[in-house]
């Protein structure tokens, strides 16, 4: 087993960093989060340098990399700053389902726009009543003719207020439940499909958050993506990769803010003597560092299968469960460290701790990965 990232590895990791050093600056991160506000113009210069949509196949608009390279670049990003890093692959969300399932003329049509900054998508797969039990949908599509007539809702959907179209989790054979489920991409604008702004959240807000509403929502049949009745199945393997990604970003956030403590407690003087020099904050220092680099082995572990191809969803649901975990755990030590001045907004450390928690919560929570592993464990 080789752990040594190799040079052109080391490259994309060094490039994503001084990106991220160059245009998130901590009074225009706090700036977006005080605002609510998706930072179009980073993204667009992300976006011209590649690392929008890197995963993307050249023709597709994208560099051709693999999901391990994508990985580097989340954490890269996240590890800079919470707020920006992690908008940059929000607005991501939804157009991998086309990347793996999407016919060539979906590929085309979507993914080029989408990788140039042009376009932003979003997943539209909660429902008010369900929540995390996607088992069912409420939403249906009916198919007339040479199209699908859509009803019903979704929640707590990232971007919906800003993108430019949704992949959408319908209903198509209610009496199959989860095996009677079709996917389908309408875009912003289609009569019928209305949308709600979220607000008050917590956390990563330069990311937006909204519910749609479909009423006798129509659209061609070539907006199904993937097989008809298979829409589920596509959705689980979407999630594998999306729970290594979110675990790739805790790690991120994590680094950014271990780094900032310990550079704090080197500087900081308490009782005539440097924080550093207590003890009990090299015991967190230690603590910290010790789930930064266990978390980081387990995610490195199913990215690099994943990058091979083998998806392995026992692994991804522990790397997200070990990540953000261990990610809240260490945000909440960087808080203790620096005390009174990391719950004030002027520092990131206050920003931080807010947008982590969600990791925890979306693309399954925590609960939902230990349902997948016992389930897995059980039938090993």
């Amino acid at each position: 087993m080789d752990f040594e990232l190799t040079q052109e590895q080391k490259d994309i990791q060094t490039a994503a960093r001084e990106f991220a050093e160059g245009e998130f600056q901590p009074e225009t991160a706090r700036e977006f989060d005080q605002k609510h506000e998706f930072p179009r113009a980073i993204y667009h210069k992300a976006a011209k340098l590649g690392f929008i949509g890197s995963y993307f196949e050249e023709k597709h608009g994208g560099q051709g990399l693999d999901l391990f390279d994508n990985v580097l670049i989340e954490e890269a990003f996240c590890r800079v700053d919470s707020t920006l890093g992690s908008a940059m692959f929000a607005a991501l969300f939804g157009s991998d389902l086309i990347m793996e399932f999407g016919s060539e003329e979906q590929k085309m049509k979507y993914l080029p726009k989408t990788a140039r900054g042009e376009w932003l998508s979003s997943g539209a797969f909660t429902e008010p009543a369900h929540g995390s039990d996607v088992t069912f949908m409420d939403t249906v599509a009916v198919k007339d003719g040479d199209e699908y007539v859509i009803n019903g809702g979704k929640t707590m959907i990232t971007n919906a207020t800003i993108a430019d179209y949704a992949v959408v989790l319908c209903q198509t054979n209610p009496e199959a439940k989860h095996k009677g489920q079709s996917l389908f991409i309408v875009e912003s604008g289609t009569p019928g499909f209305d949308c709600n702004e979220l607000h008050g959240k917590m956390g990563i807000r330069a990311t937006t958050l909204g519910e749609y509403s479909f009423s006798d929502v129509r659209v061609p049949k070539d907006a199904l993506l993937g097989t008809e009745n298979r829409g589920f199945y596509h959705f689980m393997e979407f999630i594998d990769v999306g729970r290594i990604n979110v675990a790739a970003q805790s790690v991120g956030m994590a680094l950014g803010a271990f780094e900032r403590a310990l550079k704090y407690s080197k500087e900081r003087k308490q009782f005539g003597r440097s924080l550093s020099s207590f003890q009990v904050i090299q015991h967190k220092l230690a603590d910290m560092a010790l789930d930064i680099e266990s978390a980081k082995l387990l995610v490195y572990k199913a990215a690099w299968f994943a990058s091979r191809g083998k998806i392995i969803p026992k692994l991804a649901c522990m790397a997200k469960t070990i990540a953000t975990a261990n990610a809240i755990r260490v945000i909440s030590e960087a808080m203790q460290i620096f005390g009174g001045y990391g719950y004030l907004a002027d520092y990131d450390i206050e920003r931080f701790y807010r947008d982590i928690r969600i990791s925890s919560i979306y693309e399954g929570t925590t609960e939902i990965q230990k349902n997948v592993v016992a389930r897995i464990l059980l039938q090993e």
